[in-house]
């Protein structure tokens, strides 16, 4: 028997409706299956997230500890092993493939340490941060730091063929923009997004060709455990990956555990991190295209304003010289 947890229920028929409620049905009979196939017996609670059952579980045949990952394919999950095992194969820092079905998407991962998220170090080396700072500048700082470092590694290796590309999400994007700018309430607001599309349209032309995690925030990145080999490492999990520019990498560690005092410092920290300080003027356009995909979805859904902390991060980067 297994109990699903209620929030992945609710988000999994809220944004995925029939899929989602026939992915929700399939789950227990789903985990039964790879448990038996692959050998493995459940070592724990069941983790979730937006979008995936997470077991954890340890491999029969000879005790690895490793992570029985279930979630629904989608455009932005059915590359995820092709990433992983890229950069696995270049050292990048990112959670091993131990096994994949391509039918239904399961993986089985490498375990890391699901209780030390790099949110943990931003928030003080307490409790996870949750969706907000909780402990001191310097400690969000630190963590700022250690997120470029995995980024800068993960956005140094070439895309495998087959991925989806920042360049069609940017012809999406921009199609869509006239309307969300459009259906937005504050004329502000309206004037602020629109800024956002003529930044993108500048470098719509260069989308880039690097292999991009997309979701790169401080509870996508955990301590690596000592029995795999990887104390004292962080290691990136859950990418929805992407062909582009490493510009477009920077927006989840702006917003997350969001600080409007911190935008710029933080902007400066990863462009540098990332060799772009330099040409920060690109990396800051990207950035805004998060913005701008973040709002046509949003306006896709009946929004008429846009999210305050994407709107005050847009804000500061269009004042930065």
């Amino acid at each position: 028997m297994m109990d699903i947890p209620d929030e992945l229920i609710a988000t999994q028929y809220a944004y995925n409706g029939a899929a989602g409620r026939a992915f929700v049905a399939a789950l227990p009979g789903l985990a039964g299956r790879f448990l038996e196939e692959w050998g493995l017996r459940r070592d724990g609670s069941a983790m979730y997230g937006m979008c995936a059952l997470v077991l954890p579980v340890v491999r029969e045949a000879d005790g690895v500890p490793a992570a029985l990952k279930l979630q629904l394919v989608d455009e932005e999950t059915v590359g995820e092993p092709v990433a992983l095992r890229a950069w696995g194969a270049a050292g990048a820092g990112a959670v091993g493939v131990l096994g994949h079905d391509p039918g239904t998407g399961a993986l089985l991962l490498e375990r890391l340490d699901e209780g030390r998220p790099l949110s943990w170090v931003a928030g003080g080396g307490g409790v996870p941060a949750g969706s907000r700072l909780v402990g001191g500048v310097a400690d969000a700082r630190r963590a700022v730091t250690v997120l470029g470092g995995v980024l800068a590694r993960l956005a140094a290796v070439p895309a495998p063929e087959g991925l989806r590309t920042l360049g069609r999400a940017v012809e999406r994007m921009l199609a869509a923009a006239p309307d969300a700018v459009g259906r937005l309430a504050d004329a502000s607001e309206r004037r602020l997004l629109a800024d956002c599309a003529a930044a993108v349209r500048e470098v719509a032309g260069e989308p880039g060709d690097r292999l991009l995690h997309w979701d790169l925030h401080y509870d996508n990145i955990l301590a690596g455990r000592a029995d795999a080999g990887r104390a004292g490492e962080w290691v990136a999990l859950d990418p929805k990956p992407l062909v582009g520019d490493p510009g477009f990498e920077l927006f989840p560690a702006l917003d997350n555990l969001f600080d409007a005092g911190e935008v710029v410092w933080r902007f400066d920290a990863l462009t540098e991190a990332l060799g772009m300080d330099r040409d920060r003027g690109r990396a800051r356009a990207w950035t805004l295209g998060r913005v701008l995909q973040n709002a046509v979805w949003a306006v896709g859904d009946g929004e008429r304003e846009l999210a305050p902390d994407h709107a005050e991060i847009a804000r500061r980067l269009l004042r930065m010289r």
